[in-house]
């Protein structure tokens, strides 16, 4: 009977803990939730109900003028490429969409056979495009790209050409060869030692200097494999491992069905230590589609650097704040695209 009471009073001081525990919890809830009221409530009326979106000239009101980002939203979204042109980088953007689409989506199989298109032609393609002149188009020089159309380009391009480098190297840094394993590690710890912004810097005013007199390579190219580079050290450790997560057992199978070293690779371990890292890759490409806010310091004006840009204008002074948040909402659309669309090949994957 002793025992029982023990029980009991250990029961009602638990359910009298979990009570006051939990009373303490909604009591804090409800306070935090008044405070971001208090937040927000002011936010909301300056962006939506004092806000002006109507008409082309400087704002009068207090709240927010939409209208500055409505005459600027071409220049954010394309730089200063030629208008009656605009359906170029729109054609190439598209072109891209629907390459990823496919990649993701197809099996595997036809993945391998379409990737060789999606890491040479089609950046070649949408250079040829931009640029104009192997197309016998009018010329738009790289200095007139700009705004989102830049930063998704680099990403892209970047991407396509980083991918397929760090396989190599991640195969390189596994192998029993002692030179090419050497070679793969030093490399990849030489990259990631190295700040992108440093990259970028090299690549724009440190690289010109070493080339051969008469020797030009445009500014964009010079980035994007500065990029590629920096990039590829990265994916590198993704993928392998990856590969490290691949049960022995699967290649020790894919051997005693038969399977040569690359079959087997190719076939049976690559797929498997893919599907494994998807939700790291595509940390990767958020963590590089941000990242190329830095181009900014190389005289190139990606999406954060046409509102810097904008928000030196005489005319339009003082509306930095509008600038800024339409930035970061289209930073934030982007990499929420990313993470759900993550999630989404995860389940089409059966990661």
């Amino acid at each position: 009977m002793s025992e029982l009471r023990v029980l009991k009073r250990v029961k009602k001081i638990d359910r009298a803990a979990w009570f006051g525990q939990t009373t303490l919890q909604k009591v804090i809830n409800g306070v935090l939730i008044l405070l971001l009221l208090a937040c927000l409530v002011p936010v909301f009326k300056w962006a939506v109900i004092d806000a002006q979106i109507r008409g082309s000239e400087r704002c009068v009101t207090e709240g927010a003028c939409w209208v500055f980002i409505k005459v600027r939203l071409l220049t954010f979204a394309f730089g200063f490429y030629e208008t009656h042109e605009l359906w170029r980088p729109v054609f190439v953007l598209s072109m891209w969409t629907l390459a990823l689409v496919t990649i993701f989506r197809a099996s595997y199989n036809f993945t391998l056979k379409i990737l060789p298109f999606f890491i040479t032609l089609l950046p070649l393609l949408s250079w040829g495009l931009l640029d104009g002149r192997w197309f016998g188009l009018p010329y738009i020089e790289t200095a007139k790209w700009g705004g989102l159309l830049l930063s998704l380009m680099i990403t892209l391009v970047s991407l396509s050409m980083a991918f397929p480098l760090g396989l190599l190297l991640a195969l390189g840094r596994m192998s029993r060869l002692p030179l090419i394993k050497a070679g793969s590690v030093a490399f990849i710890e030489l990259w990631r030692g190295v700040p992108l912004i440093a990259v970028l810097f090299m690549s724009s005013v440190m690289l010109p200097l070493v080339l051969p007199p008469g020797t030009e390579v445009d500014k964009l190219i010079r980035v994007f494999v500065g990029v590629s580079l920096f990039t590829s050290a990265y994916l590198a450790e993704v993928i392998r491992s990856g590969l490290n997560g691949v049960p022995k057992g699967q290649g020790e199978a894919a051997s005693a069905l038969g399977l040569g070293a690359r079959q087997r690779l190719f076939l049976v371990v690559l797929p498997q230590a893919l599907q494994a890292v998807i939700p790291s890759l595509v940390n990767s490409c958020i963590s590089l589609f941000k990242d190329t806010s830095l181009v900014v310091v190389v005289g190139m004006f990606d999406l954060l650097g046409t509102v810097q840009q904008a928000n030196t204008d005489p005319y339009w002074l003082g509306y930095s704040t509008e600038g800024y948040m339409f930035a970061g909402l289209i930073y934030w659309g982007v990499c929420f695209a990313l993470s759900r669309f993550s999630l989404q090949l995860e389940k089409v994957r059966n990661v």
